[in-house]
């Protein structure tokens, strides 16, 4: 079914299918963290200490105002549809889950301890999104006396309007922890370790398996995922074809930043690894 049949305006399909893909991003950006988090975890403490902090950094600055402004500006009006109000009230309670397995991960006494919180938060979130996805943005899309498009607006607003309530010893710890990383990039050759140039030993790279992955939200997929890849590491892309075209947009959207190596080229998958500059 083309997205156009599920809106009642053109700008509600536009707003229908950018909607669909910032979930997208904000779950493809989850998943690679907590890839990232699993494959630390045995092999590298020191690294999974310093994703384990970002992963609970990305949930506060992105996943859990994201809920917010979803609770504010969509889910009322979705909730005055009396087909569903059910619905509503119980991804509501999705929310509070994901809130307790972020407050899970945050006092978590180490990565290790961390990881099951981790993987039930990607799980939740996937799940959660599919059914905003399948369920509530298109019946606010179909509903002629409802603006999709001015719901999303409002929404945006009010998560900007969150997000940018930084306190500055919480923007000061930010910008002291990306100049350690800076630091530490340094001294061990501008890579990390992970070239060969004489640094540690190289760590387990993370895995995005996107063959499962819709079509339509495949790529933004890709690029939430690469959001997560700190520079001087790798991830590795599993993909059911030759992304020739994914290749284009990588480099479009980030000249220079990614290299690109093909670990297998077919025929049942395509296995490349994608390197942070």
């Amino acid at each position: 079914m083309s997205v156009l049949t599920l809106a009642s305006v053109p700008e509600d399909a536009t707003a229908l299918q950018s909607a669909e893909a910032h979930h997208a991003r904000l779950a493809g950006e989850l998943a690679g963290r907590v890839t990232l988090l699993l494959t630390a975890v045995d092999r590298d403490p020191g690294a999974a200490e310093r994703i384990h902090a970002g992963l609970v950094e990305f949930c506060d600055r992105s996943l859990l105002p994201h809920a917010a402004a979803e609770e504010a500006a969509l889910y009322p009006v979705a909730h005055a549809r009396p087909e569903a109000r059910l619905l509503i009230e119980s991804l509501i309670g999705e929310h509070r889950c994901l809130t307790a397995l972020v407050d899970a991960l945050r006092t978590a006494p180490d990565p290790a301890g961390a990881a099951a919180d981790a993987r039930a938060l990607q799980v939740l979130f996937e799940e959660h999104v599919a059914k905003e996805n399948g369920l509530v943005l298109p019946l606010l899309a179909m509903t002629p006396e409802v603006s999709l498009a001015a719901l999303l607006s409002d929404m945006h607003r009010r998560f900007a309007h969150d997000t940018n309530g930084v306190s500055p010893e919480k923007d000061r710890d930010t910008r002291e922890g990306q100049a350690m990383e800076e630091e530490r990039t340094e001294e061990t050759g501008g890579c990390g370790g992970v070239c060969g140039c004489g640094g540690a030993e190289e760590p387990a790279e993370p895995e995005l398996d996107v063959r499962d992955v819709p079509h339509a939200l495949r790529h933004a997929t890709v690029f939430g995922a690469l959001d997560a890849v700190p520079a001087g590491t790798a991830m590795v892309l599993v993909a059911p074809h030759d992304p020739l075209p994914l290749l284009a947009q990588i480099e479009q959207r980030s000249p220079g930043v990614f290299g690109v190596e093909y670990l297998e080229r077919g025929p049942e998958a395509w296995r490349l690894r994608l390197s942070h500059c």
